[in-house]
This record gives C-alpha cells, structure tokens and sequence, in this order.
C-alpha cells in the first residue's frame, strides 16, 4: 500500500502532494478533512487528509477504468466516479474502497466528465454528447439500478468535435444543476426533470477552459485550466445572471482542473495537462482561499 507522509508539520499544509506518475483530475472532500482524488489513466482512487497532508491508495489501479469527476453522497459513505472514456461511472465505498456499482451511462468512446450527487440522484456529465446521466438514490445515498439519460435542450449550444460539457453542480434543494461547457466558455442552469437549460448571463463575459465548478451560495467558483485560475462568480437570487467578480491565482497552479471545498478554503488538483507524464512527474492539491 502506498503511503504518502505529511508535507509540513503545521496543519492544513498550502500543498497536499500526490502519489508521483498519477496524473489526476476529480476531488471530492467529506465528511470532516478527508480527501479524495481520482487517476485519469488508472482508476485509482487516493484518500488524504487536509489536516495533515497524509495519504494512501483507497482504490488500487484497475484495468480498464478512469477516474475524472468525484462526488461525496451525504454522510460521506460512498464516492461516485465519473469514468471518462469508458462511459461507466463507479460507487465505491468511502471507508474500505470496495466496489459497490458500475453503471453503463452511455457507450465507450464518448467522456463521462464530472459528477454531482444530490438527496435523491447522481448526476454525471458527457463533454461528447449533449446529455446528462442520472442514477437515482435510495434511502441514505444508496446507488439503485435506476439511470436515465437526460437530453439538454432550451438554450444549451453543442459544438460538434469539440470538448462540451464540463464541471456540474446543483443547488441544495437539488432542483437546479449548474454546468459549464468549456469550449464556448458558457454557465447554463438546468432543470433535471425536462433537460431544459439556460444559459446565465454574464453581461457578454465568457469563461473558457471551463472545468470544475463549485456552487456556494449565490458564489459560483469555475475553475480555468489551462488559464491557471478560477473565476468567481455572483450569480442573481434566480442564478439567471452572473457577474465575474474576481480571479483567483496562485504561484503553485500548474493546470488545476477541478476544486472542492473545505470552510472558508478551496482545493484544486493540479492535473499538469501539457506535461509528458512519466511514473516520477509529480502532481499536487494546492490551498487557496475563498473570495
């Protein structure tokens, strides 16, 4: 098993290293300072803790999976993994890394991006297709056999050949998802039940690159990846507008993909995309603060 030590003795260190060659992409946080982070090529699944910046495999490299987007259900029993290329998407559980589900969203081929799970479903994006996946949830966040795959119509714009859907989140209630497509640099709102979406006005501002998101509030976080920077965004009480009202950046980005949240703190992975990986590149989660 491998064990990563602390980077620094004082808690919750600016930089959390990852296992070297791992080439990451999703994070999740929850419940309390664990993390989670997933390895593109492998499937592996890495849990650490903030605190401390320890860590160890939670779920060992398997042939034939990927592991982008992550969510935590309520309670933090269970990860769901958003598979990429392969077009599944993962359950494991949080405490001993055991498979629970493999669900087929859509055929191989297409990329399964990120996912957000709610009270009563997983949602998983597509950047291939014009198409969201739902998994519903029984009592407690239990995965069921349940998927549906949600067409996007109403204002959402599809660029054929082109990277699409992104990063996703949904509003509390979980009636409202919030998305991105990363080529047009476009935030839309979508209603789960209808797959209607709208676009939010951002005063004619785009957000290319458009990766992971983060939902807090009236304060939408759009990581952008290549950019080395995450927007921050003040969305209107209906989340029909938006205002870009800040950037932020820090020395130690080097192509964060996605973020999760802990208080008043984000966590980026650095997925280096660019860099030639190799099994001694290293990777990191890199601290910043909220705006």
């Amino acid at each position: 098993m491998l064990v990563l030590p602390g980077v620094a003795a004082k808690s919750f260190p600016e930089v959390l290293p990852l296992p070297d060659g791992f080439q990451p992409e999703g994070i999740a946080i929850g419940p309390g300072t664990t993390f989670y982070v997933g390895s593109i090529p492998t499937g592996a699944i890495y849990r650490g803790n903030l605190r401390t910046g320890d860590g160890a495999l939670l779920v060992q490299p398997t042939e034939g999976r990927a592991a982008i987007g992550l969510s935590v259900v309520r309670g933090g029993k269970r990860l769901f993994v958003a598979g990429g290329p392969t077009g599944q998407g993962y359950v494991y559980d949080t405490r001993t890394g055991d498979e629970l589900a493999v669900y087929q969203l859509t055929e191989p081929g297409t990329f399964v991006n990120d996912v957000v799970v709610t009270r009563d479903a997983a949602y998983f994006t597509d950047s291939a297709k014009p198409a969201i996946y739902r998994v519903a949830l029984g009592p407690g966040g239990a995965p069921t056999s349940e998927v549906e795959t949600i067409e996007l119509g109403g204002d959402f714009e599809f660029v054929p050949g082109a990277f699409n859907l992104n990063g996703i989140d949904a509003t509390p209630n979980g009636k409202t998802l919030v998305v991105v497509n990363s080529t047009l640099g476009a935030l839309y709102t979508v209603d789960p039940k209808t797959g209607v979406a709208t676009r939010i006005d951002l005063g004619g501002a785009t957000l290319p690159n458009g990766d992971g998101i983060l939902l807090d509030g009236r304060t939408l976080y759009v990581v952008q990846n290549r950019l080395n920077q995450i927007a921050v965004v003040r969305l209107s009480e209906d989340l029909s507008q938006g205002e870009v009202v800040g950037l932020i950046t820090d020395r130690d980005f080097r192509v964060p993909t996605t973020i999760a949240e802990f208080g008043n703190r984000l966590y980026a992975v650095n997925a280096r995309f660019g860099t030639e990986p190799t099994p001694t590149t290293d990777y990191e989660v890199v601290q910043v603060r909220k705006q």
